[in-house]
């Protein structure tokens, strides 16, 4: 999923925080929902504007954002195992 096609960072929406597209509705407002136990018919039914793609958009988001800022593993050195 392209989550672009669903959340935008537009300074003059939000002061540029990322929001559903076509809503004022924060991406960090529904991750916290999430975070809070909130099922995705409770969150959908408290923002009536958002869809189950927004919602699906939002997931992807924060997980891309969290791998974008999460150290890559170092790489094993094999030599060192192969040397054992």
């Amino acid at each position: 999923m392209n989550y672009n096609d669903h959340i935008i960072r537009d300074p003059q929406i939000c002061g540029g925080e990322p929001v559903i597209r076509g809503t004022r509705v924060l991406l960090r407002t529904i991750l916290a929902s999430l975070a809070e136990g909130c099922s995705d018919s409770e969150i959908l039914g408290s923002f009536p504007t958002m869809t189950s793609d927004d919602l699906r958009a939002v997931i992807v988001f924060a997980a891309t954002s969290a791998e974008e800022d999460l150290p890559l593993p170092g790489v094993p050195d094999l030599n060192a195992y192969l040397a054992r």
